[in-house]
């Protein structure tokens, strides 16, 4: 098996994603890797017994607006490393968006936080590390926030 030279980051912004990010370079800068950096949005729709809620141009504007400015700050925060970061926004389930990805740049390991939600938490909110670790065709690496 070759090294890694294609590193996906999929994050929330997160301390948990933030650690899987520098985790992911960190490992970069000793293979030589490039590294992806990827946040999926969706856009939050409401369910009604009478029809559905979809949000507005501005709403969905300003959710964009966020995420890109995060997705470059989270870029910029580590100019310095010397490491190609190349970040990508979708619009997509993060899910989705992740193995979608890894088929477009043709990753070779997916990099990704975890923050351990047990429970009711997890039941409700799901694991999209897990979903990804299930699916994937490529090797998975979770990385926990530091405590």
């Amino acid at each position: 098996m070759n090294p890694p030279k294609i590193l996906l980051v999929p994050t929330d912004f997160s301390l948990a994603s933030e650690a899987a990010l520098d985790q992911a370079i960190g490992l970069a800068s000793r293979l030589g890797a490039k590294v992806y950096v990827l946040h999926a949005y969706q856009l939050p729709v409401v369910g009604f017994p009478d029809g559905v809620l979809v949000p507005t141009a501005e709403i969905a504007s300003r959710i964009v607006t966020w995420a890109q400015g995060e997705l470059a700050a989270c870029v910029a925060k580590r100019k310095a490393s010397g490491i190609e970061i190349v970040p990508i926004l979708k619009q997509a389930d993060p899910r989705e968006a992740v193995l979608a990805v890894a088929e477009e740049v043709s990753a070779d390991l997916i990099v990704m936080g975890t923050h351990g939600r047990r429970g009711i938490a997890r039941a409700l909110i799901g694991s999209v590390a897990e979903s990804v670790v299930r699916a994937s065709p490529v090797p998975v690496m979770t990385v926990h926030a530091a405590a």
